[in-house]
């Protein structure tokens, strides 16, 4: 075919401009492909498409990267017969797979739809995560959606972290995280002679498949489980954390200054003579934001100075890129993953006692009543003249006497003017109908072994609550000006609790005989005034639990739909942009704004799920760090009895959390008194048939520790016997006083 006829059928591609100008030689593109396709109306053969298109010998290369790239998308789909077919043509279904520790898994849908169960066998195909093709096939006994794999469109796991066993001379390595069930087989000269029992890093070279199983080569052994520290290893690998920066990265750290340049001072306001304070908790190295407080009028001028990392963090360039890969910095105990280089987190863009710092500045005047008349954005350097903990600030607040007031003398009047100012702030909050929930944070100590010696509760003081509302209020000032200046940018978006979630929580609460107002829609101000009304109650913490569970999860998103739990209409994050990658971009949007520009780093919708995934993924991280290190703690406790709290009620058992120690295991509920239970998830209890015996979330309890599973961090225990004797007793009192029907 000459090279005109064939320009000619390309130039009926309705994308083939777009393609010339990515391509040096354009294929067809991916939409042409699948219109040709349909347009045949059955499966085609590879060989036929070519020639539909005009696929040269020298480009027939190029276009089977092309369709291998559609298919791995699941765009198109090759049948038995090794025919060319349109996915959506086929009753096909495109989705992740998220497997279960006990061997099945699920398809979650590309599309949203409804999950399709996968049995055991069908998981043998393949691993959870990986993107794959499945064919409904039918109801499985418990009335589930059940399919069957067709094919694998990609496998996501090309390394993983776990044990190795070594079984009859044959060497498997089970894997930490529990949703990969299959064992990953190891050839003895792939062992690197690690040894039984060892923790390691194996590399898959070859995918499960219909008939065979997975197989790997180890390619780092981490060391003995219990090693001090090994449960951090051990979650950076398996959550996929980034934890080390790349040689190139710690080139390009080496040629930052120690210290600010004057030529970096140009256009900038100087606040070096502003006593601006750092406060923070007494582990912190990297402090992001300063404040100083001055009366202005009858009202406030607050001054929050965040650390200007945008000035040394440039778009796109290595230390960017991978800060966006990161997305934020993983706090895990005594061990911190930044999302920056140290010369960077703890060092330059640290706001550090008495020494000058570049830095973005939110300015706001509040009126007496703590209502935002004004405010200013603007790049200032400024010099921290302390650095104060958030116990010191409390001591000082609570008696102007004290040691660290008279230490501090000169700071303590702009303390207590912040002070003043967090009252009005306050009053604007429940003004505001903002929800309060009052939660437990604990603290963990170790002991020379690096293992846990207690862990005790955080005590939350008004210094915390001070330096969290001068926060917020500078973080809705930044939304409220990108909004104003038409910037796009990552909002910190809550949005109101779903229907099903509500009704479910208004059966629960009428069960108390309260109401939740509000009607089909209620606002954080109806659940703040329904926190009120209970917060004296005995069953306060059950109610609040219950109220917590139906909202929804906080994320970033360019959609402006407020944050329902703050009721704020528009907030973003503006104040920690060391540690948090949409604070970085909120900074750039803003310095936009200041130069009349407009900020476009991408596709702002992508950044979102991006970073909202990283903040999961360091939560799911810690929390399995926090498991470990609980099950640690615990193990030379086996069989001594504890009070506790139901935590959660499920199908198969009760959590209970053990009062002052601060750790959660497990009632299964086989280890229940002899009855058939039954669960009410609306009511959150476990309900016996014969004895009418309730477990219900909230309920005290005494139980024994039976177990400690340090592969599995799970802790298990049973209703001790004092607990079993006093509530049989209830039971036949109740039995005998009922009158016969």
């Amino acid at each position: 075919m000459s090279n005109k006829k064939k320009q000619n059928l390309r130039s009926l591609d309705p994308h083939y401009e777009r393609e010339k100008k990515r391509y040096g030689h354009p294929l067809p593109s991916r939409e042409y492909i699948l219109q040709i396709l349909k347009q045949q109306g059955i499966p085609v053969a590879e060989r036929l498409l070519q020639k539909l298109l005009s696929i040269t010998k020298k480009e027939e290369d190029l276009f089977n990267r092309r369709l291998s790239a559609m298919m791995r998308e699941g765009q198109i789909f090759r049948n038995r017969k090794s025919d060319i077919c349109v996915l959506e043509k086929l009753d096909l279904i495109k989705g992740r797979i998220q497997g279960h520790a006990d061997r099945f898994g699920f398809l979650i849908p590309d599309d949203g739809s409804a999950d399709l169960y996968l049995s055991a066998k069908e998981m043998q195909k393949a691993l959870h995560g990986d993107h794959v093709i499945v064919r409904e096939i039918g109801i499985d006994r418990r009335g589930r959606r059940e399919a069957a794999i067709v094919e694998v469109l990609e496998s996501c796991n090309k390394q993983l972290v776990g044990r190795l066993y070594i079984d009859h001379g044959i060497l498997s390595v089970v894997a930490e995280n529990k949703r990969i069930s299959q064992d990953i087989l190891i050839a003895q000269e792939h062992s690197l002679k690690a040894q039984a029992g060892q923790v390691v890093m194996v590399e898959i070279i070859q995918q499960p498949g219909k008939h065979t199983q997975p197989i790997g080569k180890i390619i780092e052994i981490l060391g003995n489980y219990t090693a001090p520290g090994m449960e951090i290893e051990i979650a950076l690998r398996k959550h996929d954390l980034p934890y080390e920066f790349s040689p190139d990265i710690q080139k390009l750290s080496i040629k930052f200054p120690k210290n600010v340049l004057k030529k970096e001072l140009s256009g900038r306001k100087d606040l070096c003579h502003l006593p601006l304070i750092t406060i923070d908790g007494e582990t912190a190295k990297d402090f992001d934001d300063a404040v100083f407080c001055t009366n202005d009028g009858k009202g406030y001028r607050l001054y929050v100075a965040i650390a200007d990392v945008s000035h040394y963090v440039k778009p796109h360039d290595l230390i960017d890129r991978e800060a966006l890969n990161r997305g934020n910095s993983v706090y895990f105990p005594r061990r911190v993953i930044p999302m920056l280089p140290e010369v960077l987190s703890n060092g330059l863009c640290s706001l550090n006692p008495d020494k000058k710092r570049l830095c973005m500045v939110c300015e706001i005047q509040f009126q007496a009543n703590g209502d935002i008349l004004n405010y200013s954005f603007y790049p200032a350097v400024m010099l921290s003249h302390a650095r104060l903990t958030y116990t010191q600030v409390a001591a000082m607040l609570d008696d102007a006497k004290s040691s660290e007031a008279q230490e501090y003398a000169e700071l303590l009047p702009h303390l207590q003017l912040i002070y003043k100012l967090f009252k009005s702030l306050l009053k604007a909050r429940k003004k505001r109908g903002a929800i309060d929930f009052e939660t437990t944070e604990t603290q963990m100590f170790f002991n020379d072994q690096g293992k846990i010696e207690k862990i005790l509760p955080v005590q939350r003081t008004e210094a915390h609550r001070l330096i969290e509302e001068c926060m917020l209020a500078a973080n809705v000032c930044a939304a409220d000006f990108l909004q104003k200046h038409g910037q796009t940018t990552l909002y910190r978006i809550h949005e109101s609790p779903t229907p099903e979630k509500i009704d479910t929580l208004r059966n629960f609460l009428k069960e108390f005989g309260i109401q939740l107002g509000g009607k089909n829609k209620p606002s954080a101000q109806d659940y703040a005034q329904t926190l009120l009304k209970i917060k004296d109650r005995p069953d306060a913490q059950l109610l609040q639990t219950v109220m917590l569970r139906s909202l929804q999860q906080a994320i970033y998103s360019p959609d402006l739909t407020g944050h329902f739990g703050l009721a704020y209409d528009a907030y973003t994050h503006f104040t920690s942009p060391i540690r948090r990658y949409p604070d970085l971009l909120v900074h750039r949007a803003i310095k936009a704004v200041l130069k009349e520009e407009i900020y476009q780093p991408g596709d702002w919708r992508e950044f979102g799920q991006h970073c909202s995934m990283t903040e999961r993924r360091a939560d799911d991280a810690t929390r399995d760090v926090e498991s470990w290190l609980k099950c640690f703690y615990m193990q030379d406790k086996i069989g001594e009895c504890f009070d506790g709290v139901i935590s959660s009620v499920t199908g198969f058992g009760l959590f209970v959390a053990l009062n002052n120690i601060y750790v959660e295991g497990l009632v299964h509920i086989s280890e229940l008194p002899s009855d058939y239970f039954h669960f009410d998830a609306t009511k959150h209890v476990l309900l016996g048939e014969r004895s009418g015996k309730q477990y219900r979330l909230g309920d005290r309890i005494h139980v024994k520790l039976v177990r400690v599973d340090l592969e599995t961090s799970k802790i298990d225990f049973v209703i001790a016997e004092s607990e079993k004797k006093t509530r049989q007793s209830k039971i036949k009192g109740s039995v005998k006083n009922k009158k016969p029907l």
